[in-house]
């Protein structure tokens, strides 16, 4: 169980970081236009849990570390693995993701430009994207780390704010470096603060430090047929919970909406920002 211990490990320093910041992202799967602010790094671990039809039950978890190079520009490193039930713990691979902001000034929609490379593993189940055929039969299997699978992903993110609102657009194609057809995929999602009125003191359970929201995601097939036929989809209310000491939790639990699908996923987080994360180690 050591890469559990880690991950327990990863997200205690996240809590006692002292700093006072808000997450950036409101969503587990959808990006929006919003980018980490330059000079500061956020900590971050998503989890989530499920148990296939025919399979045992797991949990997987990715420890990130979010880091802005520029107002335009955010990159990030993953750290996954996952745990089934019967079976064992393993480590699953790294992601490495930066995300472009072409167009700095707010508009009616605010497009970024998202590339990723994987290094994971067959024992992969942390679903950060659904695209191409992925079923719930991919998870059902014993944990096998045999195959090693490096792939690009590349996003088109369509993201606009309108009175308190975000909705944002996902557009997902992925390829494997070894061979085989581009695989595709969706995500969209909205969201909305409680209220948009800060209030005069700092409390935990006001309304603002709430949001709430939901998406939807999954599969387009791939490039040797487009479309709908034999994927998988999701729907998931999304609640954002911003503690005034600077930690965000968030809970999302989601549904399948056919049989490709797993039934129930439920995602679960905690985020906190280091502010101007070199500038504090210098000063100390």
């Amino acid at each position: 169980m050591s890469f559990v211990r880690f991950i327990l490990w990863a997200g205690l320093l996240s809590f006692v970081a002292s700093v006072s910041a808000f997450a950036q992202e409101a969503y587990f799967i959808t990006y929006s236009h919003q980018m980490e602010e330059p000079g500061d790094l956020e900590i971050e671990t998503k989890s989530v849990t499920s148990t296939p039809d025919n399979g045992n039950s797991f949990v997987a978890t990715a420890l990130e570390f979010e880091y802005g190079v520029k107002a335009w520009w955010t990159s990030e490193l993953y750290l996954e693995g996952q745990t089934t039930q019967d079976e064992s713990t393993v480590f699953t691979g790294f992601r490495l993701e930066n995300r472009f902001r072409p167009l700095m000034r707010e508009h009616w929609i605010n497009p970024v430009l998202y590339f990723e490379f994987e290094n994971i593993n067959s024992a992969d189940k942390i679903l950060l994207e659904i695209v191409g055929h992925d079923g719930q039969q991919d998870l059902a299997s014993r944990n096998d780390r045999s195959e090693k699978k490096r792939e690009g992903e590349l996003r088109l993110i369509l993201s606009s704010n309108f009175k308190g609102w975000n909705v944002s657009e996902n557009f997902i194609a992925e390829m494997n470096f070894n061979g085989g057809p581009w695989e595709f995929g969706y995500a969209v999602g909205a969201s909305r603060p409680l209220s948009t009125r800060a209030s005069a003191s700092k409390c935990a359970f006001c309304r603002e430090n709430f949001d709430l929201g939901a998406e939807m995601y999954g599969g387009l097939g791939d490039s040797n047929g487009f479309g709908t036929a034999d994927t998988s989809h999701y729907f998931a209310p999304v609640v954002n919970w911003r503690v005034p000491n600077g930690i965000t939790l968030k809970v999302s639990p989601g549904v399948g909406l056919n049989g490709n699908s797993l039934p129930v996923l439920v995602r679960f987080g905690v985020s906190y920002e280091i502010e101007q994360i070199f500038s504090k180690l210098r000063g100390r």
